[in-house]
């Protein structure tokens, strides 16, 4: 047998990687820290010469479950941690740890931006990025990152190490025919995201072997540097914070702003809007809004950016409880404050009202929103759970965050039914169960009912044309026989057991959105 590549066995190790961002909570066999791409390629080899699942890992701030499995936890967060740019040509190479932070920081002084902005922008690294075919607030105008990423170099189930660039088409490794490029395309959401299995209709459309890899979830190999595309700065900014008392006149609002071209419509419901009362964020708003609409317009100049703000708030004078406009950045900042609470709020609830992201990520088609929200709080109120909605309503894609009380008797078989209620109101509308976060381990065992057992075959097809050991990332976007998407929640008294200094460290993580934390230092025996 080949000799084992430095893999971590010790149990405080496992026990610091058996948590990311979402529900979940998997103890792995081993933990690998590879060092470079070399490192890598080895590990890969040793993996596939020995049957062992690998789960890549970047800062773990995943809500899927697509970077915890009972494999080998590849932490890819050190390693590649280096930039090389390109600022003429509006490029930017960058290592797969380089997080959008540190991207969007090095780009400032050149005038210049990656456009898609995640929430989780501090901590969120370019393969994870990549991974998931990652989006944010901004992505009403600029989409996701697949428009932004121009090349990547990778790491194959081989370990053969290989660079893709936009525009060279594919290797022939996996084809459509045109019967099935017809299949794909009747088949696929249409909707304005779409993160749920593997892009066939981008595929079908570029015939671009990238359009195959940016959102695999690190199923089809190791992304280890993305080559961005940038773009510059618009020259000024403006926005608006609009609030409702009525959720479907909010719902109905947010067509029209589109058609404004906004660079961003956030939603933040009553729910979010309390918890960040509780935690004694100050909002200036009043009581008693159904709901608020955040609202930012990028220009070319100041009269612009400030008239089309006037625009929207003349043309929903009649259904806005409350107005506040902001003209400049500094001030649209202090305006967007209570939306990036939004997310540390949630997580510094107490331990028995946990924020659990079980259907978190659905997104509709935009004239569909107003169906979507209503029926998602009436199935919430059915089941006896409270839950938080907010996120990128321009593009029809909003969060949902269940609260349930886990001192309730009967909470787990609640929120199951929740799950349920969810999937069977986004089939229904034409939606899809994944916006921006991926399917991962949650969301996997669906895929065939909004996809049909052809196009989900065409998944299988692919996945076995990258990967045929199933070495990674298994259980990730094909289901596995198991597959249970309540299972192994990190909450409630069937959580796997760690030792409760760890368990403490990564909540602690999780209340401050600390995923940039080293995980190593978590299962040191002092902090």
């Amino acid at each position: 047998m080949r000799p084992t590549p430095g893999l971590l066995t010790d149990f405080r190790i496992r026990a610091a990687y058996s948590e990311g961002a979402g529900i979940h909570r998997i103890v792995p066999a081993a933990v690998a820290v590879p060092r470079g791409v070399e490192e890598l390629r080895a590990l890969v080899r040793w993996a596939g010469a020995t049957g062992t699942p690998l789960v890549p890992r970047g800062a773990g701030s995943g809500m899927a479950g697509g970077s915890v499995g009972r494999g080998v936890v590849v932490d890819l967060s050190r390693g590649f941690n280096w930039t090389a740019p390109d600022w003429p040509g509006r490029r930017l190479w960058a290592g797969a740890s380089v997080t959008w932070a540190e991207l969007t920081a090095a780009a400032r002084p050149f005038g210049l931006r990656l456009p898609p902005d995640p929430s989780s922008g501090a901590f969120a690294t370019s393969g994870g990025m990549v991974a998931t075919n990652a989006a944010g607030p901004r992505s009403v105008r600029c989409g996701s990152v697949r428009r932004w990423i121009q090349a990547i170099e990778i790491i194959g189930a081989d370990g053969e190490a290989r660079r893709i660039r936009r525009g060279a088409g594919s290797r022939e490794r996996f084809t459509l025919s045109a019967d099935q490029r017809r299949l794909v395309e009747a088949r696929s959401p249409k909707t304005r995201k779409n993160s749920a299995g593997y892009a066939l209709n981008h595929f079908a459309d570029s015939g671009d072997e990238l359009d195959l890899l940016i959102g695999s979830e690190g199923t089809l190999a190791f992304v280890t540097a993305v080559e961005w595309r940038l773009e510059r700065i618009p020259a000024d900014v403006a926005g608006a914070a609009l609030g409702f008392r009525d959720l479907k006149q909010l719902a109905e609002a947010v067509p029209y702003l589109v058609a404004l071209n906004p660079s961003a419509v956030e939603l933040l419901d009553r729910t979010l809007l309390d918890v960040v009362r509780d935690v004694g964020a100050p909002s200036g708003l009043p009581e008693g809004l159904e709901g608020l609409l955040l609202i930012e317009f990028e220009r070319e100049t100041q009269a612009a950016a400030r008239g089309v703000v006037g625009d929207a708030v003349r043309g929903l004078r009649g259904s806005t409880a409350h107005v506040a406009t902001a003209v400049d950045r500094a001030s649209l900042e202090t305006l967007w404050a209570v939306r990036r609470l939004a997310s540390p709020a949630l997580a510094r609830l107490p331990d028995d009202r946990r924020s659990l992201q079980v259907v978190e990520d659905g997104c509709v088609p935009l004239e569909r929103l107003a169906d979507y929200i209503t029926g998602i709080r009436a199935a919430a109120d059915e089941r006896g759970i409270p839950v938080a909605i907010f996120g990128h309503a321009g593009d029809g894609h909003v969060h949902v965050n269940a609260l349930p009380d886990l001192a309730a008797a009967g909470w787990r078989d609640a929120l199951a039914a929740l799950y349920t209620d969810a999937t069977e109101l986004l089939l229904r509308l034409g939606g899809t169960p994944s916006g921006e976060h991926g399917v991962g381990r949650l969301r996997a065992g669906l895929l065939e009912r909004f996809y049909g057992p052809e196009v989900t075959g065409l998944f299988r097809e692919l996945k076995h044309a990258y990967d045929s050991r199933g070495t990674l990332n298994p259980g990730v976007i094909i289901p596995s026989a198991d597959w249970a998407p309540l299972a192994d929640l990190k909450v409630g008294p069937e959580a796997t057991p760690i030792p409760d200094d760890i368990a403490a460290r990564l909540r602690e993580v999780e209340r401050t959105a600390g995923w940039a934390t080293p995980k190593l230092d978590l299962a040191a025996a002092s902090l």
